[in-house]
């Protein structure tokens, strides 16, 4: 929350999402400076390192 909130993925194109998006929080909103790459480089993080995110990502889909 202190350095603000930076958006990733295909959303972060959306022309003016980052000034609406701080407009509702009241918080500086960045765009990733290559926001689909880094959901790419994201998942291919989190697959190299299945074994030790298995109980975060296992958690997150009971809270649904």
């Amino acid at each position: 929350m202190e350095k603000g909130i930076i958006l990733a993925g295909g959303g972060a194109l959306i022309e003016n999402i980052d000034k609406l998006v701080s407009e509702k929080t009241g918080m500086p909103v960045f765009i990733a400076e290559s926001p689909l790459e880094c959901v790419v480089k994201g998942t291919g993080k989190t697959l190299e390192d299945l074994e030790k995110l298995k109980t975060v990502l296992l958690n997150a889909r009971k809270m649904k």
